[in-house]
C-alpha cells in the first residue's frame, strides 16, 4: 500500500469491556529467578520488555517490519500488531512488509478479509526507515528479504533462539509460546491496548494456525492468549478467511500429490510435487499427509522460482523436526527452521541432472533419519486399505 502505513483503517475499533492486562496475569509478567546473562531479554516479565522495546523506538522517525518471507498467518498477525504497538504507543509511522507471495488461499483471504495493510517488500525503500524490525523468524535464519548491509535491531519470535539473533539490541527469541502471535497479545496487553477487531481476528488465527487449534505444541500462554482474543473476534469475518474459494490449481495440485506419494514401510510418507504455483503449498500438502493413518514422518518438497522448498511433520517425540531439517539443509546452502513437530526449509535449486540429485539425496538423508532407507516405495494409492474398511 502507498501513501503512508495505511494502519488508522485498523486501529479504530470499537471499544470492548475492561480485561486484565498481561502484567497482572501472564505468568511471564511476575517475578522469577534472576535471567540467565545469555537470554535476559527474553526472560524478563513483559512489561520490562515493553518498555525496552518502546526506549529502543522512540525517537525514531520510520519502523519497518518484516515478515518470514512466504508469510503464514502467525507472521502476518504479530507483524501487523507490532506495528499497531509501535505506532499506538511510540508514535512512530510504521510499515509491514514480505517477501516471497503471499499465495496460499486461506492467508490471501487473511489479508483481503481483514484489509490489513501489509506490501510486498519490492514496494519500499530501505533507506527511507531508521529501524528494523523482524517477526516470526530470526536474522540468521535467512527466510527473509532483509538486506544483508542493513542491520535489524527488533527481533521477536517464537522459534528456537539461534545465537546469533542476541546481536540484534532487542531480541525476543525462545521462551514457552506456540506462537509469535501470543507474544504479541502479551505486549499488547501489557501496553494496555485494546486490538480492534480485525487486529484481534489476525491474532487469534495466527494462534489457531500455529497450534493447530491448540493441539500442537501449546502452552498456557497460547490458551491464555486465545481465550482473551475469542470475544474480540469477528466470527463471520474468521469464518470467510477458514473457507475461502479455492482455485482450480490447488485441486490439480492435490491430484499430483495424492499420484507421487509414496510410503515407506508403516510410518513414513513422502512426495515430490514438481513445480508449485505457491511455496505454501508444500507446507500444506506435509501436513495433509500427516493424517494418513500410522505415520509418523511427512515429507514434501517443491520448487517455486528456482529455489526448492522442503516441508516435514513430525508425530514421533523422540525426533526434532526443527533440528533435523536444518542438520540435511543447512549444509547444502539453504535457510531451515523450525520446532519439535513441524519445520521448514528452503535451498537453491540447481538446473538440470543437478536438481534430480539433489532432491534423490535429500529424500535418501531424510528416510535415513526416520530410520526408513532400506525400505521399499509404495506408492500411497496402493498402500492399502484402512482397519475401518477391513472390519
Amino acid at each position: 500500500m502507498q501513501g503512508g502505513s495505511g494502519f488508522s483503517i485498523l486501529w479504530s475499533g470499537s471499544k470492548r469491556p475492561h480485561m486484565p492486562s498481561a502484567s497482572s496475569s501472564s505468568s511471564r509478567s511476575k517475578a522469577e529467578d534472576p535471567p540467565s546473562p545469555e537470554r535476559a531479554l527474553a526472560e524478563l516479565p513483559v512489561r520490562s520488555k515493553l518498555d525496552e522495546l518502546l526506549k529502543l523506538a522512540r525517537g525514531r522517525q520510520r519502523v519497518l517490519v518484516l515478515t518470514h518471507d512466504n508469510p503464514d498467518p502467525d507472521s502476518i498477525a504479530s507483524a501487523v500488531a507490532l506495528a499497531f504497538l509501535l505506532e499506538k504507543r511510540a508514535g512512530i509511522e510504521t510499515r509491514v512488509v514480505y517477501g516471497g507471495i503471499i499465495g496460499r488461499a486461506e492467508n490471501l483471504a487473511l489479508v483481503k478479509v481483514l484489509r490489513l495493510p501489509i506490501s510486498p517488500v519490492s514496494q519500499v525503500v530501505f533507506d527511507e526507515h531508521d529501524l528494523l524490525a523482524l517477526v516470526d523468524t530470526q536474522p540468521p535464519v535467512g527466510n527473509h528479504s532483509v538486506p544483508a548491509r542493513y542491520p535489524v535491531e527488533v527481533v521477536l519470535d517464537h522459534h528456537p533462539l539461534r545465537d546469533e539473533s542476541l546481536g540484534a539490541p532487542f531480541a525476543d527469541v525462545g521462551g514457552e509460546y506456540g506462537a509469535t502471535s501470543t507474544m504479541l497479545v502479551e505486549y499488547l496487553r501489557a501496553a494496555k491496548l485494546e486490538p480492534s477487531i480485525e487486529v484481534a481476528t489476525a491474532l487469534f488465527y495466527g494462534i489457531k494456525t500455529d497450534s493447530r487449534d491448540l493441539g500442537r505444541q501449546t502452552t498456557p500462554a497460547d490458551i491464555e492468549a486465545y481465550l482473551w482474543l475469542f470475544p474480540r473476534v469477528d466470527k463471520h469475518l474468521l469464518g470467510r478467511i477458514e473457507h475461502p474459494d479455492l482455485p482450480a490449481e490447488y485441486f490439480r495440485l492435490y491430484h499430483s500429490a495424492i499420484g507421487r506419494a509414496r510410503v515407506y514401510g508403516q510410518t513414513v510418507v513422502t512426495v515430490d510435487l514438481g513445480e508449485v504455483y505457491s511455496p505454501d503449498m508444500v507446507a500444506e500438502v506435509a501436513e495433509r499427509l500427516s493424517f494418513l493413518e500410522g505415520m509418523k514422518w511427512s515429507l514434501a518438497m517443491g520448487t517455486f522460482r528456482r529455489q526448492l522448498y522442503v516441508s516435514l511433520r513430525v508425530r514421533d517425540r523422540r525426533m526434532n523436526a526443527g533440528r533435523l531439517i536444518r542438520d540435511i539443509c543447512e549444509n547444502r546452502g539453504g535457510s531451515a527452521g523450525g520446532h519439535g513437530s513441524m519445520a521448514g526449509a528452503r535451498l537453491p535449486m540447481p538446473v538440470g541432472r543437478a536438481g534430480a540429485a539433489l532432491r534423490r539425496e535429500l529424500t535418501q538423508d531424510f528416510l535415513e533419519a526416520f530410520g526408513a532407507k532400506g525400505e521399499r516405495a509404495r506408492s500411497l494409492l496402493l498402500a492399502g486399505k484402512s482397519a475401518a474398511l477391513e472390519r
